[in-house]
Formats: C-alpha cells, structure tokens, sequence
C-alpha cells in the first residue's frame, strides 16, 4: 500500500488558502499514484484554531471549503483532511477533532480523535471526545485505521495499516520519544505506521513536520525534513527504508532551525515583512539578531544601537561588528539628551531621594520608546530579546526592555544561548567573539554584571529547570545540593515576576515547558513554604 503524507505549513483561520496549500500538495503528490494522502491534524482551520472553534460563522464556512475543496480534487487518490466537525447528537461540547476522506469529488466518511489531547491545546475546551473502537477505513479491500493526534488506538479489528494525522508541536529532543515510541507501537501491535505532522509556526507553537512512517516490524522506513514542508511518500508493502530525510538531533541544531522557522511564520503570518531589534552588544540581542537575519534575510532586519553614558565603547563595537558580519542595517542613537531631559523634568518631585533602580529602568523606558516609534513609523515589527533565565526571575524591565511583538528567545535559557552561539559560530563566524566571553552587563551602571543580582547562570539555571521543568519543590531542590538561601530566593523572584510575565510579548515555545502556554500560576498568592 502507498501513502503520501502531505506535510504543510498552514495558516491559522485562513480556510480557502489552506485549501489551496493542500490542493497544490495533492496535486503534486498525486504523481506518484499514492493509494491514500494523508494531511496533519486540523490542516483545513490551522492548528491551534482556539477559539475560532466557537465561531459558528467559522465552523460553517470551514464545512463549505472542504466540500469544495473535495469538488476539485474529484480525480484525485483519497484524501485525509483534518478539520473540525460539528457534534450532531445534541449531547457534550459541539465539536469533534476529525479527519474527513474526501473521495470522487465528494465528502465521504468522517473519524473523530479520542482521547484528545490536554496541556497546551485544552481540546476539551471544545472538543468532544469519540466513543467506541478506532475509526477504520475500507481501503481497496484493505483495512486501514484511522488516528488522530499523539495517541494511536489499535483497538478494533485486525488492521493493515494505521493512518495518523498529527499536529506534535516541537520541543526539543522530543523526536526522538516520537519515533521510539511509535517504531515501539507498530513493532507491538504488528501494524505499519504512517504518521503525518504539521510544520510551520502559529503563535507560540511550532511545528517541526518530520512526518514518519513505520513497517510493522518497527523499522522506520520514511521521514519528512525537519521545520519544512514536503511531501513523503512510501510503500507500505517494502519495510525497508526508502525515503528517511536526513536530520540534526543536536539540541542547539533544532532550537536554531526551530527559532528561524518561529520568527519567519510569526512575523510574516501576522503581516509584517521586517523587524528591528535594539543591539547592546551582549549575547542575547546578538542571538535574537542572528536568528532574525536568517528568518527574513538580512536586509529586512534593523539593528538599533541606543549607547547610554553607561555603555561601554567595546559594546558598541561588539555591536557594528555583529551587524557587519550579519549585513543588517544599523542605526545609532545615543540616549544621553533624552535621559538628561527625563531626569530634568522629574528633578523636583525626586529631590532628597538617592538614585536606584528607578534611574536604571528609565534607560529601558526610554530605549523601548524610541525602538517603538521606529517599528511605528517603519512598519515593523520589535523583536524583544531576553531570554527564559531572565524572564523566570523578572530581571527585565516592564515597559523597557521587554516591549516588543515576539519574544525570539523567550523560552531559552541562559547558558544555552550561549551554545547556540557557539554552535553557530562554528558553521560560520557570526557573533564577535567577545560577546561570548565578556561577563553579561545591563550597563545601567558603571561596572554592572548581572551576577551582583543573580547567581551564576549555571546554579540558576539548574535551579530554574528542577522547579519550573521539573515540578520540583524548594525542599528536593536544597536536598539536591543547591544552597538554601540561594533556591529560596531564586524562588522568591519567580513569584515576584509572574505578573510582569504576563504582560511580555508572545515567546516562541521550544520546551515543553514554556512560560505562558504551559505556566498557569497565580499572581496575587504567597508561596506556600515561606
């Protein structure tokens, strides 16, 4: 048996030209005479839809596309499409996570996903849940299952092949868990796998593709490219493999194609075409501008060095170097007058009161406001660039540093931004090499290091990982190894921030534990060890 897996990269909401991806795809697959093309889960509304599902305006148009979409492709193999079906029984939520087998120009068999998935989807929220055995079509006198999402059922009667449509959103390393466990599947249940994933980014989410396929001894036998479309097709009936896409397991490999294909879909799906960034020389905006050069191509990004009384003469170099090793553009405005002009005008109401903090994030303020009113009247878009160390225990300014449409590297911490850039730099030299030694600075001050506030990067990343990733209480962090009043505090300042995290710019998601999609804490509660 043959089967295509379109892998697709889809926009979210955007009906008739996701109809058009998939007709185009079918078009081309349909050359190599495959028996069945399968599409990822909800490729006809894009995936995560969230609460468009409640629109009965979107639901019904969404029904009228696919049936045209079955009318043009009435001489084309069958097609699975994934899309979302009305709850017709008038019992439970109104709609089913479903794949529909558009056949001869028509419609035909509907299978609904169960179980669904919870976490970052919170399908429940609008999904009903199929009952009974797993859906099985009749295929040329074969019998194929029908899954959809990360759960495959192998209930029901003895089955050939088992079809899924998925939409696994990357986290890094996970393609490896994907494929030992459905290689374990198949090899279990003596069934041939093909399982076809969305690609491309929506929102915070991003799709890595790499869609797969399985003979029933567990040999994986096809494998689409890694954060690109394409189209696998593999022949069932040969479990050997034939058409394995070569790919990258290094964990700084896939954050940086994942990173690249998060910044290129979020920026041009939200209608911009280029962005700009402020540039201070240190290796978080060196990253964020790296990645960005790479997404939209260097001449639709702009670096904005914004130098203080403060900033150091090698951070401005580190910073044109960056640009000039990137192409960038890149534009100088000092701070200084503005700053004078702030401090000037809020003299009165300050006098007697020593200089802090406040002074050191009105700098912020004032970066964040003249980058803004360059994306205002340029049009494009702020990238903000901190990253998921800083984001955890608030070490950002609200309203400064942190402004911006996306946030690159939010989901990123610390130290591996750092092997990133060690790990670009070995491709190519990008990043200025002193970027990645110097000791990291806000230079909000004269002589600032941000370990006069925070432990070393690598206690608190550790420390940040065991609780945030890991569920682990204060308790069997210290039990760990870690010191007591460093883990209180470290835990103490992610409290504290919960409230600044949500109001920062959406953060491409590269973990399986993000701030935002993944973080549901409170923000008016006390921590309950203290």
């Amino acid at each position: 048996m043959k089967i295509t897996l379109l892998q697709v990269n889809t926009v979210v909401g955007d009906l008739a030209g996701n109809a058009d991806r998939i007709a185009a795809g079918v078009g081309e697959a349909s050359r190599y005479r495959p028996d069945l093309i399968v599409t990822p889960e909800l490729s006809l509304p894009g995936c995560p839809p969230r609460d468009l599902l409640l629109d009965k305006g979107f639901i019904g148009r969404s029904l009228t596309v696919l049936e045209d979409l079955a009318a043009r492709l009435a001489d084309a193999p069958p097609v699975l499409v994934g899309f979302a079906a009305p709850n017709l029984s008038g019992t439970g939520r109104p709609l089913f996570n479903a794949a529909a087998l558009l056949r001869d120009g028509a419609v035909g068999e509907t299978f609904h996903k169960a179980p669904l998935s919870r976490g970052i989807f919170d399908e429940g929220r609008y999904f009903e849940p199929a009952a009974g055995s797993p859906g099985v079509l009749r295929l040329g006198g074969r019998a194929v299952g029908v899954s959809i999402g990360e759960e495959i059922r192998c209930g029901g009667p003895t089955l050939e092949v088992i079809v899924n449509l998925r939409a696994s959103p990357f986290a890094v390393g996970r393609q490896d868990l994907r494929e030992k466990t459905l290689s374990g599947i198949a090899r279990d249940h003596r069934v041939a796998i093909a399982s076809a994933n969305l690609v491309g980014g929506n929102d915070d989410l991003i799709f890595d593709g790499r869609s797969c396929a399985f003979s029933a001894d567990g040999t994986l036998v096809a494998r689409g490219s890694a954060f690109a479309e394409g189209i696998v097709t593999v022949d069932l009936a040969r479990p050997v493999p034939q058409a394995v896409a070569p790919d990258d397991p290094a964990p700084e490999s896939e954050v940086w194609r994942a990173l690249v294909l998060g910044t290129r879909d979020y920026i041009h799906k939200c209608g911009f075409t280029s962005v700009l960034l402020g540039l201070s020389g240190g290796i978080d905006s060196s990253l964020v501008a790296a990645v960005a050069a790479e997404a939209l191509g260097p001449e639709n990004v702009l670096g904005v060095l914004l130098p203080s009384p403060h900033t150091s003469i090698e951070s401005i170099e580190d910073a044109r170097e960056l640009g000039e090793n990137l192409g960038i553009r890149v534009q100088c405005i000092p701070i200084a007058p503005m700053m004078e002009a702030f401090e000037g005008a809020l003299a009165g109401v300050f006098t007697g009161l020593p200089r802090d903090t406040t002074e050191e994030n009105l700098q912020a303020r004032i970066r964040a406001a003249v980058l803004m009113a360059l994306a205002n009247k340029f049009g494009s878009m702020l990238l903000s660039t901190g990253n998921k160390s800083e984001a955890a225990v608030g070490y950002a300014t609200l309203y400064g540093d942190m402004a911006g449409g996306l946030g690159v590297i939010a989901d990123v911490q610390k130290a591996m931004v750092y092997r990133i850039a060690r790990w670009l730099n070995a491709q190519r030299p990008v990043i200025p090499g002193r970027v990645l030694t110097k000791p990291p600075s806000a230079e909000l001050r004269p002589g600032q290091t941000d370990q006069e506030i925070l432990p070393p990067y690598d206690i608190l990343d550790a420390i940040l990982h065991r609780h945030i990733v890991c569920f682990e209480s204060p308790g069997e962090i210290v039990a760990a190894g870690y010191p007591a009043e460093t883990v209180r505090e470290v835990l103490r300042m992610v409290r504290q921030a919960e409230f600044k995290r949500r109001q920062a710019a959406p953060g491409l998601r590269v973990t399986d534990r993000a701030f935002g999609t993944d973080w549901h804490m409170p923000i008016a509660a006390k921590s309950w060890w203290q």
